[in-house]
């Protein structure tokens, strides 16, 4: 006897939990080595008069990120690859974009300047290697509060528990009227 439909899909394991320091500075260190993540979720943007909301798939490896965003803007989704300092853009349409024309072409999307190298750290709840911050941290447990960093303020609304624990779940990027939110609904193994 044949059985139709569709094959189920195995499940991804979600991210496993690290043994977190109980300390924040050794927590920091451990969450800026963690360097490869994939994440799902919601973003919206806001600069004034300009706005979008979207779901979000971003990929991280090392130093190379993927970033999906579907739905934004009415043109059905953009695609962002980052690798270290270069940068590509695909639109739904086909269009692909590098490096400044890239940047220049997000800039006019999101109507501000996106921090990429960052806010590949600042999505784990800590702040980017080397460049110098401000940090509050929670009295409760030792995650981030609010960061300020080059010129942007995060502030950390909600962290996960359960498996996932200590990785963040809410959390706004906003400087100068331009804001960045995002709900991270999963967290998956890398």
């Amino acid at each position: 006897m044949l059985l139709s439909g569709c094959a189920a899909q195995p499940s991804r394991p979600v991210l496993q939990p690290l043994s977190l320091a109980a300390d924040w500075p050794t927590r920091r260190a451990q969450l800026q080595s963690r360097e490869d993540f994939e994440l799902r979720g919601r973003v919206a943007a806001a600069a004034g008069e300009q706005g979008f909301s979207a779901g979000l798939h971003w990929l991280q490896d090392s130093a190379r990120g993927v970033i999906r965003l579907d739905g934004p803007l009415g043109v059905g989704g953009l695609v962002i690859e980052v690798d270290g300092e270069s940068l590509q853009l695909a639109t739904s349409r086909g269009e692909r974009l590098d490096d400044a024309a890239a940047r220049r072409e997000l800039e006019r999307q999101l109507g501000f300047e996106l921090p990429l190298s960052a806010l590949r750290y600042w999505v784990r709840g800590v702040p980017q290697p080397g460049v110098p911050a401000t940090e509050a941290v929670a009295a409760s447990a030792p995650q981030l509060e609010t960061l300020e960093q080059s010129g942007w303020r995060v502030t950390y609304g909600e962290y996960s528990s359960g498996e996932t624990a200590g990785w963040p779940r809410r959390l706004v990027v906003e400087r100068e009227g331009a804001r960045l939110k995002l709900l991270i609904e999963r967290w998956d193994a890398r």
